[in-house]
């Protein structure tokens, strides 16, 4: 099976920062893109930020200069810098990896259990 852990949310004021780390364990034969996810109550899961096995990011247009999403392919682990924070990033903060179980596997898209985020103004 697969697992993924995240640790790193809290309760914190506007302008300060927070780090979000998650770990991927269990049978993995590769790891393709990586990121994560934000959702506040009523709305769907949006993306907040992703990064490919090569190291190519992608940020939402309210994130950008202010996060920073980096992952370590040896240790199969994606953080996310999060800087400057505002009141509207306060979310439910989802790890989602596209993982590729064994060599004639499919890969399949896996989540966290999620991590709070509160941003206080």
């Amino acid at each position: 099976q697969v697992q993924l852990v995240e640790s790193g949310g809290g309760l914190v004021q506007a302008g300060e920062s927070l780090r979000l780390s998650c770990a991927a364990s269990g049978s993995i034969f590769r790891i393709n893109d990586m990121g994560w996810y934000g959702q506040t109550p009523g709305k769907q899961r949006e993306l907040v930020a992703s990064v490919t096995s090569s190291g190519s990011a992608n940020y939402a247009d309210s994130v950008k200069g202010r996060f920073t999403i980096s992952r370590d392919n040896a240790k199969n682990t994606v953080s996310l810098q999060m800087n400057s924070l505002k009141p509207e990033d306060t979310a439910v903060y989802y790890c989602n990896a596209e993982i590729q179980r064994r060599v004639y596997f499919p890969p399949y898209n896996y989540w966290g259990q999620g991590t709070q985020v509160t941003v206080s103004s």
